[in-house]
């Protein structure tokens, strides 16, 4: 019981979290044109706190999914394999939304979000994380983890 209410509070604070980021006056123009979702093609992995971990997990069950679909050619397993579009694109995580996509405008400067990221990482440690991990395994992990 005192699990799941950590979890929903993580939850939500992550999501605060996500609403902070996106009030911020940075120049963003996503046009979703999911280059950065191949983690092969860019070299590149999200790497997800335990918090995160939980609201894509939950954002992706709410989606009638149980278990992330195999990868073998690096592309996320959000994205959704006929339509191509990320299952949880508003509870995407933070990487994902601060990414090096130039086309939405280069990553963000850490200076600009070393606050966001120190609550990602308090929560982390409240929740008995070790620290981000990359996205498949974090969110597999917190698929099974989830009451």
């Amino acid at each position: 019981m005192k699990r799941q209410k950590d979890e929903r509070q993580a939850i939500a604070e992550v999501r605060q979290i996500y609403a902070e980021l996106a009030e911020r006056p940075i120049e963003r123009n996503c046009t979703r044109l999911r280059e950065c979702c191949h983690f092969k093609l860019t070299g590149r992995t999200p790497y997800l706190t335990r918090g995160e971990a939980l609201a894509a997990a939950k954002a992706f069950r709410a989606s009638g999914r149980k278990q992330l679909p195999e990868s073998a050619d690096g592309t996320c397993p959000l994205l959704d394999r006929k339509s191509g579009n990320c299952i949880i694109y508003h509870d995407r995580p933070f990487g994902c939304r601060t990414h090096f996509c130039a086309a939405a405008g280069g990553p963000y400067a850490r200076r600009e979000v070393s606050d966001l990221i120190h609550a990602l990482e308090q929560i982390d440690t409240r929740l008995g994380g070790n620290g981000a991990s990359a996205l498949p395994h974090a969110v597999t992990e917190a698929l099974k983890q989830l009451s």
